[in-house]
């Protein structure tokens, strides 16, 4: 199916920068709605779990002067359509093939579950030039493990999200040490809190935490397909440059070392002081400027 792309004719301020609301139409009839910005040859920054387009236009934005930036959302998130029923990493390799043959963009950059899918992308997607990754969550010899996933799709059936994104924060290991002795419900009564000052807050298509929180289902999904898919990347041919950072969770370590001695032609860096969220808003805690710097070396 030929992709068709439609604007949005809506922009909207971000510093200095301006974004305009696009979007293409996937293979199976979804849309993915994607925000661009900036001039040059085309990026598309694909963002990983319990995040959304929004969660990188600050690094958008530090790239906007060397690149067109394509920011989309992913399936079950703001501007793009629903999951659907027979979901799985094809689909989402579909989409970024659908944004790629639609923009003529040939750089691609990945963080976290994003990652795992330029990763698989890469493997038959010759659109791909190069390919940026920031610590996907391969799972290595069992190096993490998801029993927790059975009971946090039991508190997002329950409704009850606050306690589904304490399980999901726990289990993968995504909270500062100090969370492991707070009690949970003291820690669901912090994350109901900011989850209601975020609700209240949110305007115009902001995607707030608890929008996200049911499509960490499918993010964890992705995450177990991904066991047993490591030797499969040898074929990759793309230009690839492997990211992380020093205070980031040990299975992403393992996943970047094992790619790394795979791949023998990667660069690896490593962000000194930084964790998993080191490309997202400085609000979340990233260091958006040193993550664009290493980009911008690479993609140049």
């Amino acid at each position: 199916m030929k992709p068709k792309s439609s604007v949005n004719n809506q922009s909207t301020t971000i510093a200095r920068m301006f974004y305009t609301n696009n979007s293409v139409t996937s293979k199976d009839g979804t849309t993915i709605g994607y925000r661009q910005l900036g001039h040059g040859p085309g990026l598309v920054l694909l963002h990983g779990t319990m995040e959304s387009a929004q969660s990188h236009l600050q690094l958008a934005e530090a790239l906007a002067d060397t690149f067109t930036v394509y920011l989309p959302d992913r399936r079950g998130r703001g501007l793009s359509g629903p999951y659907s029923e027979d979901y799985s990493i094809k689909q989402d390799v579909e989409d970024l093939d659908v944004l790629l043959t639609g923009t003529g963009a040939y750089f691609v950059f990945g963080v976290s579950v994003g990652a795992i899918v330029c990763l698989q992308a890469a493997l038959s997607l010759p659109a791909i030039h190069k390919v940026a990754i920031f610590e996907p969550p391969l799972i290595i010899n069992g190096s993490v493990s998801t029993d927790f996933l059975t009971r946090y799709d039991e508190e997002i059936a329950q409704g009850d999200v606050a306690s589904a994104l304490v399980t999901g924060m726990l289990g993968s290991q995504m909270g500062p040490p100090i969370f492991n002795s707070i009690p949970r419900w003291l820690l669901k009564l912090l994350t109901r809190m900011m989850m209601a000052s975020e609700d209240k807050k949110a305007k115009g298509d902001y995607v707030t935490m608890r929008m996200l929180a049911p499509t960490m289902h499918y993010d964890l999904q992705l995450a177990v397909e991904s066991e047993g898919l490591l030797e499969s990347f040898k074929a990759i041919s793309a230009e690839m440059l492997l990211l992380g950072s020093s205070k980031s969770p040990a299975y992403f370590k393992v996943a970047l070392k094992a790619l790394e001695e795979m791949l023998p032609h990667a660069k690896r860096i490593e962000f000194p002081g930084l964790n998993h969220g080191a490309s997202g808003n400085t609000n979340r805690g990233g260091q958006p400027e040193r993550v664009a710097q290493e980009l911008r070396r690479f993609f140049i």
